[in-house]
């Protein structure tokens, strides 16, 4: 069984979060929404793990919480 890594991995993270951003740029509120659920089902889909991905949940909730 495997465990959520929360490490970065992206050799240019910068470059992966401008690459998020600009996926959104031009979209309403409402289709960046869609664009974000879509792109958490394919990612999650790749994972296929649902013991990391209980664990990605419950971290993204921790973190909600605390804001």
């Amino acid at each position: 069984m495997a465990d959520l890594i929360t490490e970065n991995r992206f050799a240019d993270p910068d470059r992966a979060f401008r690459r998020l951003i600009e996926a959104r740029r031009g979209l309403s509120p409402e289709e960046a929404a869609a664009l974000d659920c879509r792109l958490v089902l394919l990612l999650a889909n790749h994972i296929s793990d649902d013991h990391v991905l209980e664990q990605a949940i419950a971290a993204a909730t921790a973190t909600m919480k605390a804001d």
